[in-house]
């Protein structure tokens, strides 16, 4: 599947980083030397996509400035200074902007040691519009730095997903990056809400579907977070 356009999910107020994002927003926190939204559009780049639309919020004029002085890939930005509208608000806010294609969505804090090849060009390739609604990035909650917590979803042979149930712990998370059709958002509700709310209807249908990533992924939720991925890192 060819994908040319992305979203990342930037608007967020970042509380869990709090002291660091009292004065920048999360997105600009620097992880290894760059911001952390820098390691999301190098990623985007490498893998081919040309144009990317930025949410923004929190620190939002900071958080533009830094993104518009990229060459590539180009940038667009969807505004949420009036009003924080969650992963799936802000992707329907911007459906003018994302087109009728499947987009990546790529939240602004994912960051991972690949394993063998590129794990975005695997995904993409991996997407079959005939068959899926959207495709998510997941990772083995095991085989995480800094994850702690039971999991998100099964997985069966055919990569359909469905919820843990509240008692399980089960081996598969949401590593943060997902392909998904855009249209899918215009059902939602007006205002804030999750992309979960969409992902719950694709699951009864049966076409949300998981591809598991090679490497190793980071969650960067605190700054004890981001100091144990940067020492993981460092150690390599």
């Amino acid at each position: 599947m060819q994908i040319k356009r992305a979203m990342v999910m930037a608007a967020g107020k970042g509380t869990r980083m709090r002291p660091l994002t009292d004065t920048v927003p999360k997105p600009l926190v620097p992880f290894m030397g760059r911001t952390l939204i820098d390691h999301v559009l190098d990623r985007l780049e490498e893998a081919g996509i040309e144009e990317v639309i930025v949410n923004t919020h929190h620190f939002a004029d900071m958080l533009e400035s830094h993104v518009l002085k990229r060459r590539a890939p180009r940038i667009v930005i969807s505004d949420e200074r009036e009003r924080l509208l969650d992963t799936g608000g802000g992707a329907k806010k911007a459906l003018p902007l994302l087109g009728d294609d499947p987009i990546l969505t790529f939240n602004s804090d994912s960051v991972w040691v690949e394993g063998w090849g590129s794990n975005l060009r695997r995904l993409m390739n991996g997407f079959d519009p005939e068959r899926m609604d959207a495709l998510l990035m997941i990772a083995d909650a095991c085989r995480t730095i800094g994850y702690v917590g039971r999991g998100d979803f099964h997985m069966d042979p055919l990569g359909r997903l469905t919820r843990r149930g509240s008692a399980e712990t089960v081996p598969y998370m949401f590593a943060g990056v997902q392909i998904i059709k855009p249209a899918l958002f215009a059902d939602g509700p007006d205002g804030a809400f999750s992309t979960n709310r969409i992902w719950d209807r694709l699951i009864e249908r049966g076409t949300l579907f998981g591809q598991r990533m090679s490497g190793i992924w980071m969650h960067v939720g605190t700054p004890q977070d981001l100091a144990d991925a940067e020492t993981f890192l460092r150690d390599l």
